[in-house]
């Protein structure tokens, strides 16, 4: 009966599911004409949030694509290449081999999103190239099951905000925090734990279970062979020059005093542009040279062809999601105050976790959406008696949940394996079901 159901799940999507770039635009018009009719504004009113918001994520675009890049180039570094073939080699059946990737990239994903999504796609090359039979879509997808543990993690946008302070944090949660919130009272309670606990434990079994047990689509080998690398010239002074491990480890030394100064002062503050900076000289370390490693980089950037192009119609769509009208009033509004009117104390933090999971289909940025959902989530959370970290955490597991369905996230990992969206998507479906009973549980019981 499970097999028949994730069969019938995997036939739905690869049968309706449009591409990524679809999807984006289906969603635009759906916002669009939704934000028309509940807001009473003009189509050119619309258009104009659209419009202003269409470029104003461009400098977290290029973070993320940096975070992809960087993350790919180290994990392509010869060392590491071979490490993750020595533990794939430890998989002897399809069953072992999905239970492997799961556990890696759910780890990988809780240390850093970007490292998680990196590390799962290529430890699922490397065991399909050494694991006869195991089904490729599965494997890959549950690679991209560890996201799903991403904002409960150390770089999760929300805990992070929450722990820097300032007028940011003020702004934010519309002045309910003003002062920091370390990761003890977010990452590291009770509440937190449990679920990612039993994420790690549940979703290896959960995918282990979804594996064909007869006709598995094996990966075509000729897909998986790595590119090996010709070596760099070294017969003139500059080619010599561009090929100086001196000079590469010069920088990573540079590289080692900064990220020193950093945790010396900061402490263990993992923002967007420290994990950047650790992948980027980790790589250059780890690749040797200035060459090889720019050749790394070089190959890496084939990947982040979605990122570029959708990042500007999501931040259109969150514009026209926080665009108001005279009155004040936007789309993301009415959808939160919808879920905030039918709560109770009680129910909050669980309809703060549903709310932020629809949202999250329309704003699939934790950022974006932490902007959108903080400054009316935290107050309502407030006069009703509840934690404002409760709630921030319901917002960011929210945020995750849905990335289970939006095709978004999965686009640079999908590139590194070479499949589309509905090729996993199908069996991602099941594990969102799974998760959202775990994560309901734990916000209705444990709050």
């Amino acid at each position: 009966m499970f097999n028949t159901l994730t069969g019938w799940s995997v036939s739905l999507v690869q049968r309706y599911l449009p591409s990524a770039f679809v999807f984006s635009a289906l969603l635009t018009f759906a916002v669009l004409i939704a934000g028309m009719l509940s807001t009473d504004q003009s189509l050119p009113a619309m258009v104009q949030h659209w419009s202003g918001g269409f470029w104003t994520l461009l400098g977290f675009a290029m973070q993320m694509s940096l975070i992809f890049v960087t993350g790919h180039a180290l994990a392509s570094a010869p060392m590491v290449n071979r490490q993750l073939d020595r533990l794939a080699g430890m998989a002897r059946t399809p069953g072992q081999a999905i239970i492997m990737v799961t556990l890696v990239a759910l780890v990988g994903c809780w240390v850093n999103w970007g490292f998680g999504l990196v590390i799962g796609a290529v430890f699922a090359r490397a065991l399909a190239r050494q694991v006869q039979g195991v089904d490729y879509p599965l494997l890959v997808a549950s690679a991209y099951s560890g996201f799903l543990v991403w904002h409960g993690g150390l770089a999760g946008s929300v805990p992070l905000s929450l722990a820097s302070g300032g007028p940011d944090l003020a702004r934010m949660t519309a002045g309910v925090l003003t002062e920091p919130v370390g990761i003890t009272e977010t990452l590291f309670t009770p509440l937190n734990l449990t679920i990612v606990a039993l994420l790690v434990i549940g979703l290896p079994l959960l995918n282990r279970a979804m594996h064909p047990r007869q006709n598995a689509k094996v990966a075509d080998p000729s897909k998986l062979v790595e590119s090996r690398a010709e070596q760099p010239l070294r017969e003139t002074p500059a080619q010599r020059l561009d090929d100086s491990r001196i000079l590469g480890l010069a920088l990573v030394a540079m590289a080692a005093i900064y990220l020193f100064n950093h945790f010396s002062s900061k402490g263990f503050v993992l923002g967007l542009d420290v994990v950047i900076a650790i992948f980027l000289f980790c790589g250059l370390l780890l690749h040797g040279t200035p060459e090889r490693y720019m050749r790394a980089v070089d190959e890496s950037v084939r990947g982040i062809g979605g990122i570029v192009l959708l990042f500007p119609f999501y931040a259109g769509i969150m514009g026209m999601m926080m665009g108001a009208n005279a009155e004040g009033v936007s789309l993301g509004r009415q959808i939160t105050e919808a879920f905030i009117s039918w709560s109770s104390a009680d129910t909050f933090p669980l309809l703060a976790f549903l709310s932020a999971g629809v949202v999250n289909v329309f704003v699939p940025s934790g950022g974006g959406q932490w902007a959108v959902q903080g400054p009316i989530m935290l107050p309502a959370a407030q006069a009703l008696g509840v934690s404002p970290t409760v709630t921030a955490m319901a917002i960011a597991w929210g945020d995750a949940w849905t990335n289970m369905i939006q095709p978004f996230w999965a686009l640079p990992l999908l590139g590194i394996v070479g499949l589309g969206a509905r090729d996993i998507m199908g069996y991602c479906l099941m594990m969102l079901l799974y998760s959202g009973v775990v994560i309901c549980g734990a916000f209705y019981f444990m709050t």
